[in-house]
């Protein structure tokens, strides 16, 4: 393979892998009064956050989500109809992949694969053009 092709190639997993990086990546869950929702994986849009979802109606348990949502709709509060009931309801917002594992609170985000990926190519590729 010549030098041309070995840099066309590492350019474009280097590429790929920023494209990775750039997607966010949520826990989603259905709305459910069971107390926990654990959530699985999805991808969100440029303009969305992840959030974990609240509500809250007197005498009755608090329901529970979580998502994307656009931004403009973080740390809203908002009358929401679930089984009969109505809840006020909650998104409270975080920045980065897997965020809204658990309820809202201060916490360090953990390094997402696609970040650990992504620097060891960026690294690999610096390392070889120099």
């Amino acid at each position: 393979m010549g030098t041309l092709s070995s840099l066309s190639l590492c350019l474009t997993v280097a590429l790929a892998c920023v494209t990775m990086v750039a997607t966010k990546h949520c826990y989603y869950c259905d709305l459910t009064n069971m107390g926990n929702c654990v959530g699985t994986p999805m991808y969100c849009g440029e303009e969305e956050d992840c959030y974990y979802g609240r509500g809250t109606a007197t005498g009755l348990t608090h329901i529970v989500n979580r998502g994307c949502v656009e931004a403009t709709h973080c740390n809203r509060e908002w009358p929401i109809s679930y089984m009969g009931a109505t809840y006020s309801f909650v998104t409270y917002c975080c920045h980065g992949n897997l965020c809204n594992a658990g309820p809202p609170g201060p916490k360090q985000a953990p390094l997402s694969f696609t970040t650990i990926i992504s620097g060891l190519s960026l690294t690999l590729l610096l390392g070889w053009i120099l």
